[in-house]
This record gives structure tokens, C-alpha cells and sequence, in this order.
């Protein structure tokens, strides 16, 4: 195996790294280089044994809102642009987003507000802009009284930065664009004081994101801004009522910073972060992402800030690397990854790693689970990536037991496999840890059939001078609703990849088109089903357009429960219509026409069931996270039915010994809950180590992980 199109984002000097820029983007750079497989990855190997797509049909088809001239990343980067209305305020949705009105105009902010069934009823400016470029908002809806909060960046004084400016709504009777007057939050450039003592004073923040939490003041909610740069992060808090929205009362800030970034920021090469902003209903203030990292060492980082950001800030960082193996040639002991010496990689130095994801959001479960969304690269211990190799994943974090896992999103690792860590695309099926399948070619020789996915919003990996897919990323995941459900949205275009590049027969349709992908759960992020697909080959209603920049609601709707006993709901979805694929606003242009293209509002109703169709089957059981975990001795573990049945709940050793079984008798429709006690069926207590505990029902099954800690 040879490699080719080997390309190096330069690393940039470091106040261009820490301070940004007043720029649509940040500023790469990514620490790993990409690496193409010589032959190129097989296009149609399917995935066996994947759970079931789960039914739904568009409750809005696609609707344009407005054209809009600016077509990058409309909706921000670490924020969810598509906020649902409170029932009690009327429901809908409020959405913002980048926007120009002529191909030649300023870059400004832009909001509207839509009625439930998604008809547009005020759609403009944010008037309280003035001149110059603006851009970048970030918005949040108050859950209790409905009222949105915009934030961007916009220069509002004599010096050549911008500031981050803030605006409400008071949002009357159902009357949208009563804005009150700007307040200047983030007034760059901002001093700082690390833990040393050393103080900074040329720190610039942009990309704002907003979240609402509690407040210590009765009858309050405080509302949280975050200012970003390459580097660091400045958070501004203040709390309102409804009362001081409608009445224009301006609002008093306090500022926070997080001692840790601040020393970061003086390192000789700073740790480039990303970072969403969380709250939760403990007044509680959650950072997390991950940084740049350089070495083996943790990259997923969470800080957390108690008594509603006025505590100290605490620190808790994971490493995103999942080891995986070297698949070795028939006949021979030489692995087909190689490094830049022609040598094979050593399975130590083989691993999943997170990479390219750096509009990732965060958000919390039902349970106060924090998930951290974005895409995993298979990469190699000299610096390099294979970018075939990138699957969707989370990064979840339990802050009452500090516990930390990776889950597959998609695709997702057969329950049976014990071998792999996760998902291992030339390892899809039994015997585990062997190489399903090796084609040989009479040029190449031997390569192993695998699996690869391509989770962009666009094909061509050398656009924007080879940074497509720093630029471009946009994993999002919803907040789960009082119901559990959420969802996790991104685009592919492996499919336009396969014709536009290797020009394979059957792919010609998607040479103007990316595929919406679609994961959801209705336990909290505990089970993701296989994702709905949208594009527009083989979806009527997306005919005709190229959806790009795809955003969910901050939260699904729910509907109630189908036939079979399993929850629907909506999912809001605002996205871009690109006249042209590719983005010509981003620098250097990807195409030099500015045609833009329109600002556009979908809504799906999943799990939804048309009781005269038999060929729409219920979905399959639902096995929950044990809980504790890691536990002694007793912990409980939770499934869902979606009808009744036979279940058997047993549990196995890691060479799959029967251990015990908890549960093996008919089941009634629903949530159900069992103790087990750390023993095996003859009531002994078994040793410390992970276990297995699987779900059987009558046509499926589902396994999970435990471990018992002693």
C-alpha cells in the first residue's frame, strides 16, 4: 500500500493562533495530515446487521425562508441556530443565522420566528445592527417565558476588533423583532491574569454562544455568553426576568475565566481548543470539546463551574483514542497501514482518534450524561490520518461518577463483538478479530474489504487549499426533551465522493448532492438506531436542492406514543440551499460565483407509524447503560420494550461464559428495571472485571458493557 495526496496544514504563528481573527472562521490548523489508501477504498460493501431505520415522514416539507448570499456555516459553529418556542408563549421555532442580501452587501445578522407549522412569519435583520460587517450569531429562547436572546460580533467603538454585542427580544403577544437596545458584553481586547500572575492584555474573543441556566436571584434566569478564540475562552453572566426583557432594562454582567486555558495561552505553542458551552439544572456551567493534541496525552476536555459560574472551575480531561489493530497480509507478517517509512504501523500505535470536528455542540441527557458529538479518524502514530477512516461517535461523561466512554453513533459495532473496541470496518462480522474479507488485485495485490464513510458536508477534501474538512464539519446533537429523545445530525457525501473522484458506475446522481444523515433515541442517548437519510436522489421533497449546513432544533417535540407503544416526536431542521456546492464566502472562494442560495426550515415526525401500512414494523427493544457504573456490588439495569413479549436479561464473562441469568419470562410494553448483585447464578460473588449483560427478545437482542470494581 502506497500514499499519495499527503498534504501538511501549516501551523499557524501564535498571536495569529490564540488571538483569531474578526474572519468567518478560526483558523486551522489540524496537527495530523491525510494519507490516501493505494487502491482506493471499496465503494460497496453494505453493513450487516444493523438495527432498523426508524419510521418517519416529513410533519413540514422543506420550506424556503429567504435568500441569503452568505453560504458558509450560516448558523454559527458550536451553537444550535434552531430554538423551539415555549408551548405556553405559542411554540414554534425562533432561528438566526449569517446572512447578505446582495452578493456585494455587508455580512449581517439575521432572525425569524415560525409558527409551528413552520410558516415564516418574521424574517429580517436584527435591527439594532449598525453598519459594517456583523455576522457569527449565536441564539437562545428562554424556557420559561419564551423570549430570544441574539449574540454576535460587530465592531462598536473607535478601536479596529469588534466586540460581542447582545440583544433580547420582547417578543409581545406573539409579536416577534421587538428588540431592545444592544448591550456591548465582551469589549475586546480583554486582559487576562493566569494562575502565575501573568497578565495578558491583547485577547480577543469571538463566535459567541449562549445558554440559559438557573439563577440564584428568585424569579430569575441567568443567561451565559462565551466568547471564543483559538486558544482560550471568556465567559459573561448576567440574570433577567421577563419583566426586564419587555421593559428594556439593560443587564448587569460578570465575567469569568478559566484559570487553565489562561496557562494554556502561554504556552510556546498553545493548545488550540473547541469548546461548546452547557448549563444544567444544578447551576452548574460545562465547557467541553477537546483541544489539538500533539503528543499521547488526553484530548477531550470538560471544565465545570458551580454556583452558577461564581465557583471555582474544575478540570477533567479523557483521551479520545481507541485502540484498534494492524490487519496483516496473507501469507506475510507486514500490516496494510504503513508509515512514511513504507513500514507497517504497530497495533500500539493504530487508533481511532477524534479529529476534524471542531464545530462540535455538547449537550446533557435525561440523566445529566454529557455527550460531546464529532468524528472519529483512524490515524497512526507519525502524525497521520486516513480520512476514508472517519465514523461518527460520542464522547459521553458522567460528572456524578467521573466516568467516561466512547459510543458508536454510526456505524455501530455488532453487540457480539468483544474484541474491538468499536467499530472496525474490515472486522464486521464473526470470527472477531480477523479480517472479514481480502481482495486481491493484480496491481496492488492484496487489500482488506472494508467499510468507509466520508461524514462532510461536501466531496472534495483539497477545497479551501486542503482544509474541507476543518472548515466544514458540522456534527450536532440535540438536548435530549423530558422524554428522552434526541438526535444527532451531520452530512455525508461518501456517495458524491464515489462518482466525483472515482468515477464509479451507479453514484453518477450524487455529483450536486451530500446525504443528511439523522441518528436518533428516544432513551436518552443510551441506543442510537441507524440513521433516516435524505438527499435529493431518492427523497421527492429535496429534489431540486443542495442541502448544506444543516442544523436540528435545540430539542425534538414530542408527539406522544404509536401503536406499538414507542415514542414519536419532531425534529426541527434549518439548513441552507447552496445554488452553487461549495462555499464562496469562505477565503480562498471554492467557486468564484457569488450566487448564494436560500435559508431553508424542515420538520420530521420520527417513530411515526401509519397503522394501514404492515410493512412499517415496530422498532427493537431498548438496552439502557447500567447504572452505576463501575459498581459494588449492585447496580441496575434498564430496558425498554417496544411491545409485548418474551425478554431474557443474562449476563456473561469476557469469554462468553453464562454467568447468570436475571430475567427470562413474557414482559409487558415499556420501561422495566432489574438489581443485579455482582453474583453468578449460584449466588457466589464474582470477582472484579467487566462483564456482558445482554437483552434477547423475541427478534433482537442488545449487549452492553459493565464493570464490577471491587
Amino acid at each position: 500500500m502506497s500514499k499519495s495526496l499527503v498534504f501538511v496544514l501549516a501551523f499557524l504563528c501564535l498571536a495569529a493562533a490564540c488571538l483569531g481573527s474578526e474572519a468567518a472562521a478560526p483558523d486551522p490548523p489540524e496537527p495530523l495530515r491525510a494519507v490516501e489508501l493505494t487502491p482506493p477504498p471499496s465503494p460497496v460493501r453494505a453493513l450487516p446487521g444493523q438495527k432498523s431505520v426508524p419510521p418517519w415522514n416529513f410533519s413540514v416539507n422543506p420550506n424556503p425562508i429567504i435568500n441569503n448570499y452568505y453560504d458558509y456555516m450560516i448558523g454559527g459553529y458550536n451553537n444550535l441556530p434552531l430554538n423551539l418556542v415555549p408551548e405556553s408563549q405559542g411554540g414554534g421555532y425562533f432561528l438566526t443565522w449569517t446572512g447578505r442580501n446582495s452578493p456585494t452587501s455587508d455580512r449581517k445578522s439575521y432572525y425569524g420566528y415560525l409558527y409551528s407549522s413552520g410558516m415564516p412569519i418574521f424574517v429580517n435583520q436584527i435591527v439594532t445592527q449598525g453598519e459594517g460587517e456583523h455576522g457569527m450569531p449565536a441564539l437562545v429562547v428562554d424556557p420559561v417565558d419564551g423570549n430570544p436572546f441574539y449574540a454576535w460580533t460587530q465592531n462598536v467603538d473607535t478601536d479596529p476588533v469588534s466586540e460581542i454585542v447582545l440583544t433580547s427580544d420582547a417578543f409581545i403577544a406573539g409579536i416577534a423583532g421587538l428588540f431592545n437596545t444592544t448591550q456591548i458584553v465582551i469589549d475586546n481586547p480583554v486582559t487576562l491574569t493566569a494562575p502565575d500572575g501573568t497578565e495578558t492584555t491583547n485577547n480577543v474573543f469571538y463566535w459567541p454562544s449562549l445558554a440559559i441556566g438557573p439563577s440564584p436571584l428568585a424569579g430569575k434566569r441567568r443567561l451565559y455568553l462565551l466568547g471564543r478564540q483559538n486558544c482560550n475562552v471568556y465567559l459573561a453572566m448576567a440574570d433577567f426576568s421577563r419583566d426586564d426583557v419587555e421593559n428594556g432594562i439593560p443587564l448587569n454582567w460578570q465575567y469569568s475565566s478559566v484559570p487553565q486555558l489562561n496557562t494554556w495561552e502561554l504556552n510556546a505553542v498553545p493548545n488550540k481548543t473547541y469548546l461548546a458551552l452547557e448549563t444544567d439544572s444544578g447551576g452548574n456551567v460545562i465547557l467541553a470539546g477537546y483541544h489539538n493534541s500533539y503528543s499521547i496525552e488526553n484530548d477531550i476536555i470538560v471544565f465545570i463551574c458551580g454556583n452558577f459560574g461564581q465557583g471555582e472551575w474544575t478540570f477533567h480531561s479523557f483521551n479520545s483514542r481507541m485502540p484498534t489493530w494492524n490487519p496483516t497480509y496473507p501469507g506475510s507478517n507486514g500490516g496494510f497501514f504503513i508509515d512514511d517509512e513504507g513500514q507497517p504501523f504497530q497495533d500500539q500505535d493504530l487508533h481511532w482518534k477524534l479529529l476534524n470536528s471542531g464545530h462540535l455542540n455538547a449537550t446533557l441527557d435525561s440523566g445529566g450524561r454529557l455527550h460531546i458529538v464529532g468524528i472519529w479518524a483512524l490515524a497512526g502514530g507519525d502524525g497521520v490520518f486516513f480520512p476514508h477512516f472517519q465514523f461518527v461517535k460520542e464522547a459521553v461523561y458522567d460528572p456524578t461518577w467521573n466516568n467516561f466512554e466512547i459510543r458508536d453513533i454510526f456505524p455501530q459495532k455488532n453487540c457480539d463483538d468483544l474484541f474491538n473496541a468499536c467499530f472496525t470496518p474490515w472486522d464486521m462480522l464473526p470470527p472477531y478479530g480477523e479480517v472479514d474479507e481480502w481482495i486481491y488485485d493484480e496491481e496492488y495485490g492484496y487489500y482488506p474489504y472494508t467499510f468507509t464513510d466520508w461524514p462532510f458536508p461536501h466531496w472534495d477534501q483539497a477545497a479551501h487549499e486542503n482544509t474541507m474538512m476543518f472548515h466544514y464539519n458540522n456534527v450536532k446533537i440535540t438536548r435530549a426533551n423530558d422524554y428522552g429523545q434526541m438526535a444527532v445530525v451531520w452530512q455525508d457525501s461518501k456517495r458524491a465522493f464515489d462518482w466525483c473522484v472515482y468515477h464509479y458506475p451507479g453514484y453518477e446522481a450524487w455529483e450536486h448532492g451530500t446525504d443528511i444523515y439523522i441518528a436518533y433515541t428516544n432513551y436518552g442517548g443510551s441506543e442510537w438506531q441507524d440513521p433516516i437519510v435524505l438527499n435529493n436522489v431518492d427523497t421527492p421533497e429535496l429534489a431540486g436542492i443542495k442541502p448544506m449546513w444543516v442544523y436540528p432544533a435545540d430539542r425534538m417535540i414530542y408527539t406522544g406514543f404509536n401503536q406499538y407503544g414507542i415514542k414519536e416526536g419532531k425534529l426541527g431542521l434549518m439548513f441552507y440551499d447552496d445554488f452553487t456546492w461549495g462555499s464562496n464566502s469562505l477565503p480562498p472562494p471554492y467557486h468564484p460565483d457569488p450566487d448564494g442560495g436560500r435559508v431553508m426550515f424542515m420538520e420530521l415526525h420520527i417513530g411515526y407509524l401509519d397503522a394501514n401500512d404492515p410493512s412499517q414494523a415496530p422498532a427493537p427493544a431498548i438496552l439502557a447503560q447500567n447504572w452505576p457504573n463501575p459498581f459494588n456490588p449492585n447496580t441496575n439495569i434498564s430496558f425498554e420494550l417496544p411491545q409485548p413479549g418474551p425478554a431474557r436479561l443474562e449476563i456473561f464473562d469476557l469469554r462468553g461464559r453464562l454467568v447468570s441469568t436475571l430475567l427470562d419470562k413474557e414482559m409487558g410494553a415499556g420501561k422495566h428495571s432489574l438489581n443485579w448483585d455482582g453474583t453468578d447464578s449460584n449466588g457466589a460473588q464474582l470477582a472484579s472485571g467487566v462483564y456482558i449483560y445482554r437483552l434477547s427478545t423475541g427478534r433482537t437482542s442488545a449487549s452492553r458493557k459493565m464493570i464490577l470494581l471491587k
